[in-house]
């Protein structure tokens, strides 16, 4: 079974490097790159990397090109924030032999400069080690993609480790994207929040991370993460709200 390990980039000149040392054990590879404009090609060719370029039209489409282009009988999605061990390479290099056509691998999660053990973001397990030809990537989920699998599926129990947020402002930036897109998920699915859910809503989501997942255990850390969470709930609600009074 031939293992191919895909990196998506676009400007990932800080991380590529370093991702793929990780990624050694695999049979090739391949950064599949969105034609980035700072070193990213270079260093991953230097690397040992092949290096492929595809227009980017969302994370599900830009997946769903490499599983076409990378003729390998296994796929193995990594981003380039993320690391890989041996054991992870070794306990894949097992799976592949078995007759699910899909893996889940967890996440290890570090935001902020420490590993964020609760709060909902582990083990955070992410659809990331697919068959070609039996698995690919529902096209209708812009971010946070969905596979979609002909056979079954299996969980991997060694994580990769996730290099997430270094700063507040990044976390900001990136969740304040993310609201956009799911309220407008909302609206498509036939939901306008009621105006209740404006209060409603960020307190339950603020009782979910940091009570029933537990978020206290993660300090500082999770009490901040769980008020944000909660915030971006109210965010959602309201840019939904808005966008369906202005149709």
């Amino acid at each position: 079974m031939r293992i191919a390990a895909v990196v998506l980039t676009k400007n990932e000149a800080r991380h590529i490097a370093d991702c793929l040392a990780t990624l050694a054990w695999a049979d090739e590879r391949v950064v599949f790159d969105s034609f980035s404009d700072d070193a990213t090609v270079d260093i991953a060719r230097a690397s040992g990397a092949r290096v492929i370029q595809h227009a980017f039209r969302g994370y599900a489409s830009q997946r769903n090109a490499a599983l076409e282009q990378v003729a390998a009988d296994w796929i193995f999605f990594v981003d380039a924030d993320e690391r890989a061990t041996p054991e992870l390479g070794a306990e894949i290099r097992q799976v592949v032999q078995r007759p699910e056509v899909g893996w889940w691998v967890p996440r290890k999660n570090i935001i902020w400069g420490r590993w964020i053990r609760h709060t909902g973001w582990s083990p955070d397990y992410q659809m990331r080690l697919l068959k070609r030809g039996f698995a690919r990537y529902d096209p209708a989920r812009e971010v946070h993609e969905v596979g979609l699998l002909d056979g079954a599926e299996g969980f991997l129990q060694n994580p990769l480790t996730h290099y997430n947020y270094d700063t507040v402002r990044q976390f900001l930036q990136k969740q304040g994207r993310y609201t956009e897109y799911e309220a407008r998920i909302l609206l498509e699915s036939g939901v306008v929040p009621r105006a209740r859910g404006l209060v409603g809503q960020p307190l339950r989501e603020f009782w979910r991370r940091f009570v029933q997942l537990q978020g206290y255990k993660d300090g500082g850390h999770g009490l901040l993460l769980s008020a944000l969470m909660a915030y971006y709930a109210f965010r959602r609600v309201q840019m939904a709200r808005r966008i369906a009074r202005g149709r």
